[in-house]
């Protein structure tokens, strides 16, 4: 490896926080992967289970990316889509069901939905999170219980959230919050900006963008997933843009587990 990639490595390690583990602790050196809707899904391992998070672990991912929604009890609860089609052919919506009605749902690979705090707990020590927020409009309280669920596990300090408007300002300073450009840049103006408070997240960025998050401090995360790409060409499409994706400087990506092989 040259020294040039080794400065690369060691400040995108810097930026985000994270220990700098040795080469060969990370199988996809020199990128850092995110696991996309709950780990590495497949016919055995659903969105948000257990078995997904603990394959992503297993496989030496850096991070998963957790879906958050809300009961109509207010539970919180790991589930991607609004509704229960895809794994269990219901069609009622998460908001519509109480957590009594929820938590008897069972697909046939035993997957069941789960808690946000299951999620975490078994994330704690073993692998960083990226919270996906799909709640509804603002509610302190229930704000308020994610954060301190992430401080009871340890997860908080680097954490990363793909926000919604409504809950920016409460979860702004408290975990890292995806921008996009012209969001990081507008943040500057902001009387309590810091580069910690923020990460650039797209599915386009260009060697301008990455550079310019990259000269301030702030991680840069490219997302590589399968719902954004034409289904006849999806390996072809997807190979395409994480190569320009690495041309232009991105080391950090969220991908589902079907583009792994793009990064060994």
């Amino acid at each position: 490896m040259n020294a040039k990639n080794l400065i690369l490595l060691a400040c995108s390690m810097f930026v985000l926080g994270l220990p700098c583990y040795a080469q060969n602790k990370n199988p996809f050196h020199p990128y850092t992967l995110i696991a996309h809707r709950g780990g590495i899904v497949g016919s055995n391992t659903p969105e948000n289970s257990l078995a997904a998070l603990e394959e992503a672990i297993r496989r030496g991912y850096h991070r998963v990316e957790i879906d958050v929604r809300l009961s109509r009890d207010s539970v919180l609860i790991t589930q991607h889509d609004p509704h229960f089609r895809k794994y269990f052919n219901l069609d009622r919506r998460a908001s519509d069901m109480t957590w009594e009605e929820i938590r008897k749902l069972r697909h046939p690979s035993g997957h069941r939905i789960l808690r946000l705090e299951e999620v975490l707990a078994a994330c704690a020590g073993r692998i960083e999170v990226m919270l996906d927020n799909k709640i509804d409009g603002f509610d302190e309280a229930l704000f308020a219980q994610i954060i301190q669920l992430l401080q009871t596990y340890g997860l908080q300090d680097n954490a990363m959230m793909i926000g919604t408007t409504a809950s920016t300002e409460y979860f702004t300073g408290k975990v890292r919050l995806s921008c996009s450009i012209d969001q990081l840049k507008a943040n500057q103006s902001r009387p309590d900006y810091s580069p910690n408070h923020y990460y650039l997240f797209a599915r386009d960025l260009t060697k301008e963008d990455v550079e310019w998050a990259a000269q301030r401090g702030i991680p840069v995360v490219a997302a590589i997933n399968a719902f954004l790409y034409p289904e006849d060409s999806l390996m072809e499409t997807a190979a395409e843009k994480t190569t320009t994706m690495i041309k232009n400087g991105v080391r950090i990506f969220q991908i589902d587990g079907i583009f792994e092989a793009f990064f060994r």
